[in-house]
């Protein structure tokens, strides 16, 4: 008899320690959103190249600037949360990212299909395309992509993203010289080291302001279509729901096109 009663007894522990379980309060378990788990931590961790402006420029100071760390520290007050700076890369950013160094990547990010496949993106909030930047006086002389894919010409890139990319699948005659440092890689052009580097119409009309000796090149009819967002973990939709929200705010109410403009400047 004694024997039974110990079994029932124990049998009735386990069964309420796994009650206990199954219902544990939702605090102690892990946040399953990022969402949540920022709100928590206090902190949003953005990856961010500091190479490309006027999206995103790290200063000699270790202090970043630009369009899209002005939109991450707005993110980061809408979530109540300070946002926190985590220097990437383009050849490493998706890599970065997936190994979930950051919660949201900023920084003038181009969406993909390639970066899609284990990543997610918000809604856009600019549209912008690939466009030729030269010397202003050889302006007329590199209208097209026949015109630059040339021999005698020399076309300058950073590696690792869509310019990259781009430069790869269009350019197979001219010169192609790969250059690594994205913020004094426009000093090359106007030094008459490369002829022709192509990028974001975005940042050539910026290039202009800050080396007059440099003219875009149409910028308003770009080689492509491309479309900036902000990257984001996959299938985390209470998180996406959040960005794309915010976003939408931040361009209906005209806080965005400020932001933006003043990045021109």
């Amino acid at each position: 008899m004694n024997g039974t009663w110990n079994w029932l007894r124990r049998a009735a522990l386990c069964a309420a320690a796994a009650t206990t379980m199954a219902w544990a309060p939702a605090h102690a378990q892990q946040p399953s959103s990022t969402l949540d788990r920022v709100m928590q931590s206090g902190v949003l961790r953005v990856c961010t190249t500091g190479d490309y402006r006027p999206f995103t420029y790290l200063q000699p100071d270790g202090s970043y600037v630009g369009i899209d760390i002005d939109q991450a520290n707005s993110l980061a007050a809408a979530l109540g949360v300070k946002a926190q700076f985590v220097k990437t890369t383009w050849p490493t950013l998706m890599k970065d990212f997936d190994a979930g160094k950051c919660d949201v990547a900023m920084g003038g990010i181009s969406v993909t299909l390639a970066r899609m496949k284990t990543a997610a993106f918000s809604t856009h909030y600019l549209v912008d395309g690939k466009t030729p930047i030269v010397r202003c006086g050889d302006v007329s002389k590199y209208q097209t992509l026949a015109e630059i894919d040339q021999p005698s010409v020399r076309v300058i890139t950073n590696p690792g993203g869509t310019n990259f990319k781009f430069v790869q699948a269009h350019i197979h005659q001219a010169k192609v010289i790969v250059y690594p440092d994205n913020n004094t890689i426009f000093q090359q052009l106007v030094d008459g080291k490369a002829d022709v580097m192509i990028t974001d119409g975005t940042e050539t009309l910026l290039q202009h302001k800050l080396h007059p000796q440099l003219c875009a090149v149409h910028p308003e009819h770009p080689f492509t279509y491309g479309e900036k967002a902000y990257l984001i973990p996959r299938d985390d939709l209470p998180f996406q729901n959040f960005v794309d929200q915010w976003l939408h705010l931040e361009i209906a109410s005209g806080g965005f096109q400020k932001v933006f403009d003043k990045g021109l400047q």
